[in-house]
Formats: C-alpha cells, sequence, structure tokens
C-alpha cells in the first residue's frame, strides 16, 4: 500500500533514532518464514530492504497472495498498539534487512514522551487512516444487503452555520466525561486539557453535523445521544458506524487536513463537544501528558473503526461467494487479510 511504501521516509532523524533505540536488527534468507497466519503478533516489523510477500491460507487447503511489500514498508503495526493476530503468513521472497520493534518496548517509550516515539506514533495514526481510506474506498464498489434508499436532502454549506454554541448545556456535561470511553486513560487535566477549547452543540435528531466533502474545520466528541456516520453513492447510502457516547466523529478528515470523506447526522437528540480543528492539532503534535493520551485515544478509535470495516469486508466476501462472484471474493479477500494483522478478540 501507499502508506506502507513510505512509513521510513516518512519519519525524520529524530524518529529514527527512536525506533532504532526500541528495535532490534533482523535479517532472513530468501524463503524464510517472517510470520504465520494465526500466530499472536507482539510487533512490527520495518523492511530496510528487501521483499517479503503475504499468503493467507483458503479452505480446500489452497493459498492465495494478498500482498507484496519491500524497502521502506512496515507490517504488523497495529501490534505496537495493541496485540493481535496474524492474518496471513509473511515470508520473505529475496534476502530481507530491517527491524523489529516490540510492542511492549514501544509503548514504554511513548510512555516516557520521547519526542521520536512520538512522531512514529503520529506516523502510525496516519498509516491507519490510509489503509482504512483505501478499504472504505474498495467496498464502496460493491453493494452490500445493508444499503438503503438515499432519500435525505444534504444541506448545502455549513449545516451548524447559525447553530448556538455555549460552554455550557441542560446538564453537567464535564461530569460524564471521566466515563466515556475515548477518556480512557486520560487523567482530569489531561480531560481539561483536551476539552479546553470545546463548545457545547445540543442537537435534535436528523441535525446535520456535516456532509461528505465539506472541509473539516472541527472534530466532534459525542457526550449524550448518537451520531449516525454514513456514505452515500448512486441513490444508496451505507451506514458506517452509529457514534455513541464517548466516540469521535470527524477526526481522521480533521488529522489529514482533507474534506470529509462521510457525512453525519444527529440519530437521536445528541449533546456533543465541538473542538475546533486547530487547537486539535496543537495537542495532537505536542508533547504534554494530554498529548500523549491523545494518540492513544486516536489509535483506539482508528483500531474500532478498522473493526467495523472489516466486518463489512467479511460480510461482502460472504455475499459474493454465496453468489458464487469469485472476481468480487478474490479482491475482497486480498483486502480483508492484506492488512497481515486483526484483533485478538
Amino acid at each position: 500500500m501507499p502508506a506502507q511504501a513510505t512509513f521510513l521516509g516518512a519519519l525524520d532523524a529524530v524518529a529514527r533514532e527512536a525506533l532504532t533505540a526500541v528495535s532490534r536488527r533482523i535479517s532472513f534468507a530468501p524463503g524464510a518464514t517472517l510470520v504465520r497466519q494465526g500466530q499472536f503478533t507482539l510487533g512490527a516489523y520495518v523492511l530496510e530492504a528487501g521483499t517479503v510477500e503475504a499468503f493467507v491460507s483458503l479452505p480446500g487447503g489452497q493459498s492465495m497472495k494478498v500482498a507484496e511489500l519491500s524497502d521502506g514498508a512496515v507490517f504488523g503495526e497495529m501490534a505496537l498498539i495493541e496485540r493481535g493476530v496474524c492474518s496471513a503468513t509473511v515470508i520473505a521472497r529475496t534476502a530481507v534487512t530491517g527491524w523489529y520493534i516490540g510492542g511492549d518496548d514501544f509503548r514504554a517509550t511513548v510512555a516516557s514522551r520521547n519526542s521520536g516515539a512520538l512522531d512514529i506514533q503520529r506516523t502510525l495514526a496516519r498509516n491507519l487512516s490510509d489503509k482504512l481510506h483505501a478499504l472504505n474506498a474498495k467496498i464502496a464498489g460493491h453493494p452490500a444487503a445493508e444499503d438503503s434508499p438515499d432519500d435525505c436532502a444534504v444541506p448545502q454549506g455549513d449545516p451548524l452555520a447559525g447553530i448556538a454554541r455555549s460552554k455550557e448545556a441542560s446538564f453537567n456535561w464535564r461530569a460524564f466525561l471521566p466515563v466515556l470511553p475515548f477518556f480512557d486513560g486520560f487523567d482530569a487535566f489531561e480531560i481539561d486539557e483536551m476539552v479546553a477549547s470545546a463548545l457545547v452543540l445540543e442537537l435534535p435528531r436528523d441535525a446535520w453535523l456535516f456532509a461528505a466533502g465539506q472541509p473539516a474545520q472541527a472534530c466532534y466528541l459525542v457526550v449524550r445521544g448518537a451520531v449516525e456516520v454514513f456514505t452515500r453513492a448512486g441513490g444508496r447510502r451505507r451506514r458506517v458506524a452509529i457514534a455513541g457516547p464517548g466516540e469521535l466523529v470527524g477526526y481522521i478528515s480533521a488529522l489529514r487536513g482533507d474534506p470529509h470523506g462521510a457525512n453525519a447526522r444527529v440519530r437521536e437528540g445528541a449533546c456533543v463537544l465541538e473542538i475546533p480543528r486547530e487547537p486539535f492539532l496543537a495537542l495532537y503534535n505536542g508533547s504534554s501528558s494530554a498529548a500523549v493520551s491523545l494518540l492513544h485515544g486516536i489509535h483506539r478509535s482508528l483500531l474500532r473503526a478498522m473493526a467495523r470495516t472489516n466486518t463489512q469486508l467479511t460480510r461482502l466476501i460472504t455475499h459474493s461467494r454465496l453468489n458464487a462472484a469469485a472476481a468480487a471474493e478474490a479482491e475482497l479477500e486480498s483486502a480483508l487479510h492484506g492488512q497481515i494483522w486483526r484483533s485478538a478478540e
């Protein structure tokens, strides 16, 4: 994938030094197995030189090539965030040199707020968001049973223009924050730093937060209620997620500096915190303890989004198999297992 191919190139000298400090050198001869499908993965592999291929075992004893990675690529990087299971077997096609980064060692370095390790964390987040973007683009081209007719009118311009913002709400919203899933691992001071620039919006059912193609000027944390995130294409709409209390919405576009790639509309009356993009990025790119906690929160959110996308991929694979659509099935299988990692849960 393009994101993988630029992993090393995205790291500056400080980040490379941090990578070296928490990794060990590796080398493999042609034909050697780096990881096996089904085994637990506890770290990431960064390829300095050489080419590897990833294969997945299929029913009936067959195997399918799902990825090919070479100089500068990384795989298994999601294990730096949480432990998982290899979804494919990776074999060296040529002589390979590089580094292995143990997840526990890396997380300890991040906890120390090493600036190079934080830069690697941000590069990992970019990699994950790139993968998620590519996967969602791929599945968008495949009809799904859960698609529904698109009968909603899209707002022209900013749908929140003229909506009242405040530091207060009709209830004590601050008391809810420590128990929200996004703030798992935050202390009280870090929560305060995270929401210092936030404004409160109380919105009725069917109110829009944003529409696809609009500038991402903020991200939104759901405190109460629910927000539906969905895509639209060819007169059909597909639900991506129902974001409940503690879910952050619109953050990927805010981080990437891209227009929103999906739509977000209130599913039931909601209280959301609007966090403007500039202070959000300033915290995200910082080195305070709150920045570290925010990075962890972003990574957890990305992994949840990846899990939702993989669930859609699995359903589409089953649908293709039932309809004897071999080409579509192979394409989707490659997308699913080419990640070379899945959650151990």
